[in-house]
């Protein structure tokens, strides 16, 4: 049977330094929830605290409402997988899914039972007789998912599992982990840099810096409405403007520093006259026009359904940092292919840019959610 999560003020620390100073979040029962965040985040320290290999110095976890705290990690009934993939070489796929199963003591026929179906969920039956070695990477990975599911855990623990596997392999193992996930039904707790395979995979996906937790939300929720600049430039691409607020007679607009103004009526009551904001614009949020910010077209990448563009403009208009921008050209909904060192006119889409504090640290958009 599959628990609920709820992680309440833990704190992490080593020695003098505090990795989580004070996180609490709740991860529903069965389901697919993502840490993501960049190296040296707390995502993989988190993980290993609700699997017990870390002490909590702080605050409590809880799997539904029992408090594990101090139950030690094998006897927490969690599922894990690793980088690695840690499957015993000498063992074939079979004996290497049981393995779990004879800890318990389970009866041979019960046993042969659970391991035929789980071989048939992870779709590896035809390879039950051989060893590892013999193996690829992605059938290596879907021994240590069954492995780690046959003992029916209450929580599957997933720690960077597809960091190993080549781009094609990576695509297919996320795709198999996520129909295996909803079909056995447990709360998994998946730890990645990826922000494509987050995005790919997850109900819910909680973004983290520092160990801190930025935003918690669906892909769809932080991807189009990031709480702040570090979840807008962490998921996917974003180019930071500087402009300022300011009102008149048609109402709330923001003015990018080559005198365009954007109407918004969805920025919040706090955005005030003469208040300096960053606009965040995706690369396939800009249409391109006879009004908006006018660009030089730098350099051309052509992929396919897409053409990306690095763009020239004056860099007193982006943030500090930025050396250009960049656009998304959807190639179905167009007309031509620009030229590198044309000049074009493009106007972010007002329903789907973001606009944050100066500092980046808060959203001023109204329906973040």
């Amino acid at each position: 049977m599959s628990n609920s999560i709820n992680i309440e003020n833990v704190v992490k620390r080593y020695g003098a330094v505090t990795i989580i100073p004070d996180l609490s979040v709740q991860i529903k029962n069965g389901e697919f929830f993502t840490l993501l965040g960049p190296s040296g985040c707390g995502k993989t320290t988190l993980l290993r605290m609700i699997a017990g290999f870390n002490s909590i110095e702080g605050g409590q976890i809880k799997f539904d409402e029992k408090v594990i705290n101090d139950i030690s990690a094998h006897k927490r009934n969690i599922g894990m997988v690793f980088q690695n993939y840690a499957i015993f070489p000498h063992l074939t796929v079979r004996q290497n899914v049981e393995y779990g199963l004879k800890l318990r003591k389970m009866n041979k026929v019960q046993m042969k039972e659970k391991v035929d179906h789980m071989l048939e969920v992870v779709k590896i039956r035809d390879y039950q007789d051989r060893l590892p070695e013999r193996l690829s990477g992605g059938q290596q990975q879907r021994v240590a998912l069954a492995r780690a599911i046959v003992i029916h855990p209450s929580v599957l623990l997933m720690d960077e599992p597809l960091s190993n596997l080549d781009a094609k392999l990576r695509i297919e193992m996320r795709s198999a982990i996520r129909d295996i996930q909803k079909q056995v039904g447990i709360t998994t707790v998946y730890v990645t840099h990826d922000q494509e395979e987050a995005l790919a995979i997850s109900d819910r996906i909680a973004v983290m810096n520092e160990g801190i937790i930025q935003q918690i939300g669906t892909p769809e929720s932080i991807y189009t409405r990031p709480n702040n600049v570090f979840v807008s430039t962490f998921i996917g691409h974003s180019n930071l403007f500087l402009a300022i607020v300011h009102k008149d007679n048609q109402g709330k607009f923001i003015e990018f520093k080559d005198g365009y103004k954007l109407y918004m009526d969805h920025l919040k009551d706090e955005c005030v006259e003469g208040m300096e904001v960053l606009v965040s614009v995706r690369p396939e949020e800009f249409l391109a026009g006879n009004e908006g910010l006018k660009v030089k077209i730098k350099n051309r990448t052509f992929l396919g359904k897409h053409t990306n563009y690095e763009l020239e403009l004056n860099t007193s208009m982006i943030m500090e940092g930025q050396a250009s921008i960049e656009y998304s050209q959807d190639l179905g909904q167009s007309n031509r292919i620009y030229e590198v060192g044309e000049t074009i006119i493009l106007k972010p889409n007002v329903l789907k840019i973001n606009v944050f504090t100066q500092d980046g640290k808060k959203s001023l958009i109204k329906d973040v959610i």
